[in-house]
């Protein structure tokens, strides 16, 4: 037994025998790992009895395992003599396969070979032929290099510049594709070239003195083929500086004579007209010349050509601006105005004659002075837009020339003139408003005085004179001048007439309705509630005309700013109104109220004969009617539409309270209460015709007061009231209610406070 423990007998393989699939599907497996040594001193370590009975047992089992695991393996002998079979076949056919693998490799190699030898030879082959190619075109270049020195010799013999040019130019294109090109012939065609550049500039410069246009397109052609073009785009610009400057100065010396002929008032200074063809010449000279321009320099020398002539521009634009500025004394007529504005919108000046500058001729001066600026805006977009159009431009070049449009004298002589421009407009603004005001007068089949229609004229053209210069701090100081004069000389003068004492006893004298009293104070009312239209039209016109023309946000905001005091202005005016109304409402009342106070002579307790008596024969509504017609209706046709339903509706408001509060203090029968519902409606109906507003709301307590006091019990209340009121909105208050109901004559108090309201 100890001698199958030794370390010897299966111990290649004690593991994989343990770990067979007989032997997991058999008895479990041993304690201890049989076959190594560690087992061994395991067993010699045994001194109890049962312990070696239980190892000799498990060895027992474990050599049986081994007996199985080796038949097992035994009985795949066959299977396996079969596969060896096989694989010894395939390496038969490994061999032939081997074979054919090194005959197909000898193949490939020695085409390989071939190939590698024929390209060679074509290699040297497509070297030696380029080398051929590359030797005959630098033949065919020293001929025609020699033949270009003596074209261009013949060339000059003849004055056939052009065909030198390109003579020069083909040489130089030559030199620079074989730059070891002799010296001697490269020395020849230099000192040709430098010879046909010295008389190409010479034609240049004699054509420019001559003003020969044709001559100076034709020099200035042969400058891009000599390799000159920056010199030949600077020549030209020169040229055409030198001749805008010229017919500039031609014109500005004729203006100059025109001024001086004080006596002339045939001809007319025209600073605008000089302006236009000054810019007009710029602009043509660009335009004409782009394709030059181009040839020359590319995109490049069209900015470079914008710059040049706008320093031309600013030199003679800002002698034109200048000039025109002492010819209209704009300084000393800006100094004048300043010195009478100290109280310029005081309120009260407007009646105060003032010398000054006449409004008449200041106009004229602001339409110059809008044509210059306008001018000069639309030049200056012109050529900015065209900058920016160009694409293929120097990166640093076109932002230079961009500013160089905003910050130049010329752009800083047209602020001078804004400035101006802005004090004459105000100036001008406010002369023709306090004239406006001043010869106010009644207009033949007109419900307002000329001074409305006068005033918001002017206020309307200077404003859009204002936004035609494109310039937001004229817009936004007129516009504050405008909303200035609107709401002190202005609202002054609206409000002057309605100020006047006794105004009651003027408009009613001798108990009758005074037409011409009427007349003015209607008029004065219908100026108020014009004006406060014309504002708000004033205010939306403006408003669209600034968001066409000013797109930054920051000026749109600061003309938002100045036009919401217009909106403020338009409130003021209907404020104003509703006080001059309440006025009138406070002249006509009196007349009314003695019908009113008739009223409460009247009962309503009333018997049936009582009721059909009143039918027929009116109490006193009828009464009160005649008196509001009286002394109201006969100002409907000198009031506009809105002022006299307003004026009704002031009228209606007092005979309702008074009403009210006469009604509370009477005693209902049911009867009564039907008689004070007919009284309601004809009150109702009759108004609704005299104004095109809705009445009924005045009504609507007095209304319900009358719907109360028809019922038939006081429990009924509760099939209008709450929920149950449908769409009516009740006006009265539940403590209003019980008052009303406690009117009844029938109806028992107790019921009354019963009532869960």
């Amino acid at each position: 037994m100890l001698s199958l423990l030794e370390p010897s007998f299966y111990s290649p393989t004690p593991n994989r025998l343990l770990h067979s699939p007989s032997m997991e599907s058999s008895d479990p497996p041993p304690s201890i790992n049989f076959g190594t040594a560690e087992a061994l001193d395991h067993i010699r370590s045994l001194t109890d009895v049962g312990a070696m009975t239980r190892l000799l047992h498990e060895c027992i089992a474990y050599q049986r395992a081994l007996d199985l695991n080796l038949d097992h393996l035994l009985s795949q002998r066959s299977d396996l003599d079969k596969h060896l079979s096989n694989l010894q076949k395939s390496s038969q056919v490994l061999e032939i396969v081997k074979s054919d693998a090194d005959h197909v490799l000898s193949n490939v190699s020695s085409t390989c070979d071939l190939a590698d030898h024929v390209s060679a030879k074509v290699r040297e082959l497509d070297l030696a032929q380029s080398r051929v190619n590359s030797t005959l075109l630098r033949l065919d270049a020293i001929v025609e290099r020699t033949n270009c020195i003596d074209g261009v010799k013949q060339a000059l013999d003849g004055q056939d510049y052009e065909s030198a040019a390109k003579f020069v130019q083909r040489f130089m294109q030559i030199e620079s594709e074989y730059r070891d090109s002799g010296s001697e012939q490269r020395d020849q065609l230099m000192e040709s070239k430098k010879q046909l550049e010295s008389i190409v500039k010479k034609k240049l410069s004699a054509a420019v003195d001559q003003r020969d246009h044709p001559n100076v397109l034709r020099f200035i052609r042969l400058y891009t083929p000599l390799g000159i073009e920056e010199e030949g785009l600077q020549a030209y610009v020169s040229y055409l500086r030198k001749v805008i400057g010229m017919r500039s100065r031609l014109e500005f010396e004729h203006l100059m004579e025109l001024m001086e002929q004080k006596n002339n008032q045939n001809q007319q200074v025209n600073f605008v007209g000089c302006l236009t063809n000054l810019f007009k010449d710029i602009v043509l000279a660009i335009e004409e010349n782009d394709e030059i321009l181009r040839g020359l320099c590319g995109e490049d020398g069209i900015v470079y050509a914008i710059c040049e002539l706008q320093e031309e521009c600013d030199s003679r634009g800002t002698l034109i601006l200048k000039k025109y500025m002492e010819y209209r004394r704009l300084p000393k007529l800006s100094s004048e105005i300043n010195a009478q504005n100290m109280n310029l919108l005081d309120v009260g000046v407007a009646g105060v004659g003032s010398e000054g500058p006449d409004p008449r001729e200041v106009e004229l001066i602001l339409e110059e002075i809008l044509s210059l600026m306008q001018l000069g805006e639309d030049y200056t977009e012109f050529m900015v837009s065209k900058i920016k159009g160009l694409s293929n431009v120097d990166p640093d070049l076109a932002p230079r020339a961009t500013k160089s449009f905003r910050s130049g004298s010329f752009s800083k002589v047209v602020q001078d003139i804004t400035g101006f421009y802005v004090i004459l407009e105000g100036f001008f603004m406010v002369e023709n408003v306090r004239k406006a005001i001043r010869i106010d007068e009644h207009v033949p089949d007109s419900l307002t005085t000329s001074m409305v229609d006068d005033v918001f004229y002017v206020l309307q053209s200077c404003l859009r004179r204002a936004i035609s210069t494109l310039n937001i701090s004229s817009v936004i100081a007129v516009l504050s001048g405008a909303s200035s004069l609107l709401s002190n000389e202005y609202h002054e003068a609206l409000q002057h007439k309605m100020r006047e004492p006794n105004l009651g006893a003027k408009l009613f004298l001798g108990g009758v309705g005074v037409q011409k009293t009427g007349t003015e104070i209607a008029t004065v009312l219908n100026n108020m509630d014009v004006s406060s239209e014309y504002v708000l039209k004033l205010k939306h016109e403006i408003e669209e005309q600034c968001l066409e023309v000013f797109s930054a946000p920051a000026d749109r905001e600061k003309v938002k700013s100045c036009l919401s005091e217009l909106g403020d202005m338009s409130n003021t005016f209907k404020q104003a109104l509703n006080a001059g109304l309440e006025q009138l409402v406070a002249t006509v009342t009196p007349r009314i109220r003695p019908v009113l106070d008739n009223v409460a002579t009247i009962s309503y307790e009333l018997s049936e004969a009582e009721y059909a008596d009143n039918e027929v024969n009116d109490p006193w509504v009828q009464g009160l009617l005649h008196a509001v017609e009286t002394n109201a209706a006969w100002l409907q046709s000198l009031m506009t539409a809105n002022n006299y339903d307003s004026f009704i509706h002031l009228i209606i408001e007092f005979l309702v309270k008074r009403l009210e509060v006469i009604m509370m203090q009477k005693r209902f029968s049911q009867l009564g209460g039907l008689q004070l519902d007919r009284d309601c409606r004809a009150l109702v109906s009759h108004f609704s015709s005299m104004t095109q507003r809705t009445v009924r709301d005045k009504f609507a307590r007095l209304t319900q007061m009358a719907t109360i006091l028809n019922l038939e019990k006081v429990s009924e209340i509760l099939d209008f009231w709450g929920e149950n009121s449908g769409p009516m909105t009740w006006r009265l208050t539940p403590a209003e209610v019980r008052r009303v109901l406690g009117l009844r004559v029938d109806f028992k108090s107790e019921a009354i406070a019963a009532l869960k309201l």
